[in-house]
C-alpha cells in the first residue's frame, strides 16, 4: 500500500465505507498535497499581488511582491520581498522548504494516473451540475456561467478535473451544494490557469513542469480554496479564503507534520492544532474572523457560523513591513 492509499484509508475511505458500505471509486482519488497543504497561495517561481486580501499562508520559492494587499496569515519566501503599503498579520520567514514544491509536483503527477470517470467537453457553460467523480478533457477547458458541484449529502465527496492543457474562466462561478466542500475539489491542468471576474472554488494544482506551464493568474474575483503553482502566481483584486478558514474545515484526518518548516511558521509541533485561520489572531471561540465583506458573489458569510454573530477576537493588527 502506497503513502496516498494509507492516508486515504485512515480518513476519507473509512468515512465513505461507513456511509455506504463500499468505497466509491471517486473517494479513492483525492491527492495528498503533503506540505503544500499548509498554503493558500504558493508559487514555485514568484508570487505577485496587487489589491488582494488573502486569508491563509502565502509561500514562494522565489520572490514576493505585494502592493496594497493584505495577508491574514504567514508569509514564507526564498527570494526578494517587495512590499508597498501591504500588511501581513503573521510571521515573515525565509526560506521556503523545497519539499513544499516537491510535494505539489508529486500530487500533480499522482493525479495523472487516476482513471477518468467522465469526459468533459472543452467548454463548461452553466448552469451545469456535476456529481462527484473524475472529469477529464483531452485539451484545454474554458468555464463560464454557474457550475454546481452536488455532494448528495456527503461532505467527503471528491471532484477531480484532469485538464489536458490550460484552464480559463471568465464570469465562472463554482458553487457547492448538498454537503460539497471546496477543498475536496481539485483542478489539475496541464498548462496555465487564468480566472477573470470569477467566483472560483477548489484546489488549483498547476504543478506541471515549467516547460508545460504551471502558472496561475487570478483577476478580480474570489477563490475559496488554494492556488498552488509550479511556476508563478499573479493576482489582482482577488479575495481568497484558504482551506483552513473555510466552513467545514477538518479538525482531524490530517497527516501529522514533522517537517522543519513548522518552526518557520511559528507553530508548536507538540500541540494538536485545530484547522483554523492562521495568523489572524482569532480567539478560541471557533476561529471565526466574522462576517465576510467580500461582496455578493462570495459564497460564505463566516468561517464557522453562517450568521456571522461571533466575530472573533480582533487579535493582532496587520503591520506594515
Amino acid at each position: 500500500m502506497n503513502k496516498l492509499q494509507k492516508y486515504l484509508s485512515t480518513c476519507l475511505l473509512a468515512t465513505a465505507a461507513l456511509l455506504v458500505g463500499t468505497v466509491p471509486a471517486w473517494a479513492q482519488t483525492a491527492p495528498n498535497l503533503g506540505t503544500a497543504s499548509d498554503f493558500s497561495i504558493l508559487g514555485g517561481t514568484a508570487v505577485t499581488d496587487t489589491g488582494s486580501t488573502i486569508t491563509g499562508n502565502v509561500g514562494s520559492a522565489d520572490a514576493v511582491s505585494l502592493t496594497n494587499s493584505a495577508i491574514n496569515g504567514n508569509l514564507v519566501h526564498t527570494g526578494v520581498f517587495t512590499n508597498v503599503t501591504s500588511t501581513i498579520s503573521g510571521t515573515i520567514t525565509q526560506p521556503l522548504n523545497p519539499q513544499v514544491i516537491t510535494d505539489l509536483n508529486s500530487a500533480w503527477t499522482a493525479v495523472q494516473s487516476i482513471p477518468c470517470t467522465t469526459t468533459l467537453a472543452a467548454t463548461i457553460t452553466g448552469p451545469v451540475t456535476l456529481a462527484p467523480g473524475v472529469y477529464c478533457t483531452d485539451g484545454a477547458l474554458t468555464g463560464a456561467g454557474v457550475l454546481t458541484l452536488d455532494g448528495g449529502g456527503d461532505t467527503n465527496a471528491v471532484w477531480i478535473f484532469k485538464i489536458g492543457a490550460a484552464l480559463t474562466g471568465t464570469g465562472f462561478s463554482v458553487v457547492m451544494a448538498n454537503g460539497a466542500q471546496p477543498c475536496n475539489v481539485f483542478w489539475v491542468p496541464g498548462a496555465d490557469v487564468t480566472m477573470t471576474s470569477s467566483a472560483f472554488s477548489g484546489n488549483i494544482l498547476a504543478g506541471s513542469t515549467a516547460a508545460a506551464g504551471g502558472s496561475i493568474t487570478l483577476n478580480y474575483g474570489t477563490l475559496a480554496g488554494r492556488a498552488l503553482a509550479n511556476t508563478a502566481v499573479s493576482m489582482t483584486g482577488v479575495n481568497v479564503i484558504g482551506c483552513a478558514a473555510l466552513p467545514g474545515a477538518p479538525t482531524s484526518c490530517k497527516p501529522e507534520k514533522k517537517h522543519g518548516h513548522d518552526k518557520d511558521h511559528g507553530r508548536d509541533k507538540n500541540k494538536d492544532h485545530k484547522k483554523c485561520n492562521q495568523g489572524v489572531g482569532n480567539g478560541p471561540e471557533d476561529c471565526d474572523p466574522g462576517k465576510s465583506d467580500h461582496g455578493a458573489t462570495w459564497p460564505f458569510n463566516s468561517n464557522d457560523e453562517h450568521d456571522g454573530d461571533k466575530p472573533g477576537h480582533p487579535g493582532r493588527q496587520g503591520s506594515k513591513h
